[in-house]
């Protein structure tokens, strides 16, 4: 595929996950894609073989850019500190920062309403859902275990708790943000996740 159509490929892709976020996946129709997109029913279907692979392709590449996001942040975090509970708590306040510079609340997010719909997915698309979200544990996880091995938590907790409890605030943030219309909630929440894991390592 050249430049020209991978540049459409990702304009639908902008396109249709703008079009879920807003109404779900169930009202967004091809007919209603292609219209937005200026393109044939043909052209479509040259990049995607239907809804289903339409879904799948836009889940894979939402996963890709989180997990890019969250990386460049550790990235910078790391590079700040060589203790790891530092490096977290900067990770905490660096995505904080960044939700804050939104020029509106955060979109949505593409896990959540894939979930509340999951009927309308094949196995395929909800078992990449079920490993993306698997794979955030896989990362929160990992640090946290590193800092229990240097730092004695107050009070008894495992690492996957906390990444799971982390992936929670995030996704529960957005959702209330959005209800509410108020950006400062996820940041806040953010922050207050932040606070949590001070006290739980009892940092002065």
């Amino acid at each position: 595929m050249g430049i020209k159509g991978s540049a459409t490929q990702e304009k639908i892709l902008n396109i249709t996950q703008h079009m879920v976020l807003q109404k779900g996946f169930s009202g967004t129709s091809i007919d209603e894609i292609i219209d937005q997109a200026g393109i044939t029913k043909g052209g479509f279907f040259y990049h995607f073989k239907g809804k289903s692979d339409l879904a799948m392709r836009l889940i894979t590449r939402y996963f890709k850019q989180d997990d890019a996001f969250f990386q460049s942040l550790f990235d910078r975090a790391d590079s700040l500190s060589e203790d790891p509970l530092q490096q977290l708590l900067i990770f905490m306040k660096l995505f904080s920062e960044a939700m804050a510079d939104l020029e509106d609340t955060h979109p949505g997010c593409l896990v959540a309403s894939f979930t509340y719909e999951s009927h309308q997915f094949d196995d395929h698309v909800r078992q990449l859902m079920a490993q993306g979200v698997l794979n955030w544990r896989t990362m929160f996880s990992s640090r946290f275990e590193t800092i229990l091995k240097t730092h004695p938590a107050k009070i008894d907790t495992r690492a996957e708790q906390l990444a799971d409890m982390l992936t929670s605030i995030i996704e529960g943030g957005i959702v209330v943000s959005r209800v509410l219309a108020s950006q400062k909630v996820l940041v806040e929440q953010l922050l207050q996740f932040r606070n949590y894991i001070r006290l739980l390592f009892d940092v002065k």
